[in-house]
């Protein structure tokens, strides 16, 4: 028997991509529907837009949609879960609620939200403050990356792109500053 345990970042590989695999997996099945699963987005402050909080960041509205999302919840994902699958996905579920009830909240009556950017988001802005918040120069390095490369989509955040989700790219933002801090491995401050 073997009892070797895989590297973490090959673990974080494995679970990013087959995260992607469900995403794709859902659209087909979606697609095949008639797009029924579109319905249960985040519908704000409605009972049933509630299961939104749950399955929006897993539902696309069509392949485009789904395929501007991918290369960014694979890398994202990836740094997320590298250093310690555990901890990424905890992240992950801070950013997961907080950007589903952010948008339950303020979103638009009659609106549906649905996406990963609203992880994508929560991503960017975790690994940016989590290497401050760890003090940690390689996170700082590896956050720095992040905002050079996807920094630019952080404008998402304002309104103002007609059929795009602000308030679940905002809310995701937001979910991610708190999960950084939540998350985040802070070493002993010295007793004086």
């Amino acid at each position: 028997m073997d009892t070797r345990t895989r590297p973490s970042w090959q673990t974080a590989g494995l679970v990013a991509g087959g995260f992607v695999v469900v995403l794709w997996l859902l659209e087909v099945l979606d697609t095949a529907s008639g797009h029924a699963l579109d319905a249960y987005g985040v519908r704000p402050r409605s009972d049933e837009g509630l299961l939104g909080v749950v399955l929006a960041p897993m539902l696309h509205f069509g392949f485009e949609h789904l395929s501007s999302n991918t290369v960014p919840v694979l890398v994202l994902g990836f740094l997320t879960l590298a250093s310690g699958v555990a901890r990424g996905v905890a992240a992950t579920a801070v950013i997961w609620v907080v950007a589903g009830l952010g948008v339950w909240l303020v979103g638009d009556t009659g609106s549906s939200h649905a996406g990963a950017s609203s992880l994508i988001f929560g991503w960017i802005v975790y690994l940016a403050a989590r290497g401050v918040v760890n003090r940690s120069w390689g996170q700082v390095l590896i956050g720095l990356a992040v905002l050079f490369v996807y920094g630019g989509v952080l404008w998402g955040v304002l309104p103002g792109q007609p059929g795009i989700s602000w308030e679940g790219h905002f809310f995701g933002a937001l979910g991610g500053g708190l999960a950084a801090w939540l998350v985040g491995v802070r070493p002993p401050r010295p007793i004086v």
